[in-house]
């Protein structure tokens, strides 16, 4: 009999960025290795949206599994039918991987496996960092830390960190908790040497009223991506900041701005770069698929000032893609990309940022060897391959501690 892992989550919703697409690269990466996988989410589809499908039942899609569960309130995510749910059907599946924290979905899933002697993996998605504590009710979750995480982390058969410092902020927080480090993954590229794409694909993928591309007449070499959700904790100031520098010492360089957010807050971005003197900067809103890979394919250096980053989904992309990345230390995979020889890490500070842009962008040799070492750890460490085969041992290590309770 294959393996069977049943993974819980709030929200499938691409709308919610990272978590979403990592749980579709672990559904395809463990159906290769023959895993049985069913995902297990709420209906919930983005703010005041709801996934058009027949909840509490099975059904097949982009290649998985999955169940629905209606959302009834908007506190912690709570969908009521699935703790009816998972008490019945917990204990069909060898093993539960559970996804966030601070979640009805995600304390059910625990507690069911838990209760009923199956074993599960918390993955804590950076909720657990100084950073994720105080973001968006900190009393609360100090509270619920105490009561409810804290107890259901040293539980867990295995806590699914994807890169040290999580791990390192787990084990502060629940000490005897057993931090396991897989990373998550990126597709792949199209060929080893990393694919193009034609300049045709680029200027038709990339809208906005920019004529060519989003990076217009910039020469090779002097074309700047940030490539994210728009929020603060990604510093975009600090990146906007930087950039009137980084114009001066290098005129023909174009920033774009590839990503989307809060209206209000997006606007004030804007409204900041326009003061700042936004001479060079270009911004194409969400970008996705094909348009995404256009923009990879231009781009001569990757950018992430953020403040914090549990992983960074957005660094490997560009990695597999063959960018430079300039990261800032609040990105966990910062020290890997720095280690392999693909890009800078620097402090989340606009001079720090714009002295690395700048020695990426002038240094042409400097750039092709940064560029070779990001196909090289991308497909290395951060291939669907590898955490794939990462995934499936750590299950198999665990699934033995399976012992009824109930």
């Amino acid at each position: 009999m294959p393996l069977a892992v049943l993974h819980a989550i709030p929200s499938l919703s691409l709308v919610h960025g990272g978590p979403s697409r990592a749980i579709r690269m672990m559904e395809a990466a463990l159906r290769e290795r023959g895993v049985d996988v069913l995902t297990v989410a709420t209906d919930d589809d983005g703010p005041g949206r709801r996934v058009v499908r027949r909840c509490g039942v099975a059904v097949d899609e982009e290649g998985a599994r999955r169940v629905y569960f209606a959302k009834r309130f908007e506190f912690y995510t709570t969908a009521p039918s699935f703790a009816v749910w998972a008490w019945r059907n917990v204990r069909r599946f060898d093993v539960v991987h559970v996804h966030a924290l601070f979640s009805f979905m995600s304390v059910v899933a625990a507690t069911a496996a838990w209760l009923r002697g199956v074993p599960f993996v918390l993955r804590p998605l950076g909720t657990l960092s100084a950073y994720g504590l105080a973001e968006r009710r900190p009393w609360l979750k100090r509270v619920s830390l105490g009561l409810i995480e804290r107890p259901l982390l040293r539980r867990a058969s295995a806590v699914h960190c994807t890169s040290e410092a999580e791990a390192a902020d787990v084990r502060a927080l629940a000490a005897g908790a057993n931090a396991v480090v897989i990373p998550l993954a990126v597709p792949e590229a199209a060929d080893e040497g990393g694919g193009s794409v034609d300049a045709d694909d680029v200027a038709a993928a990339v809208d906005g009223g920019v004529a060519a591309s989003a990076f217009g007449d910039a020469p090779d070499g002097a074309r700047v991506l940030f490539l994210s959700r728009l929020d603060p904790k990604k510093n975009v100031e600090c990146l906007l900041a930087a950039w009137p520098s980084v114009r001066s010492a290098h005129p023909t360089a174009r920033l774009v701005i590839a990503g989307t957010g809060e209206a209000s807050y997006v606007a004030s971005l804007r409204a900041a770069a326009t003061v700042g003197g936004d001479a060079g900067v270009v911004w194409v809103g969400q970008v996705e698929g094909e348009r995404k890979r256009a923009l990879l394919a231009q781009a001569s250096v990757f950018v992430l000032p953020s403040f914090n980053e549990n992983f960074g989904i957005a660094a490997v992309e560009a990695l597999a893609a063959g960018v430079p990345c300039v990261l800032s230390e609040g990105v966990a995979v910062a020290s890997d990309v720095v280690a392999a020889g693909a890009g800078l890490m620097v402090r989340a500070e606009p001079d720090a940022v714009a002295d690395a842009i700048g020695r990426v962008l002038g240094d042409a040799p400097l750039r092709a060897a940064m560029a070779a070492a990001a196909r090289r750890v991308a497909r290395e460490r951060f291939s669907p391959r590898a955490m794939g085969m990462r995934l499936q041992a750590m299950y198999m290590e665990v699934q033995s501690d399976r012992h009824p309770r109930a």
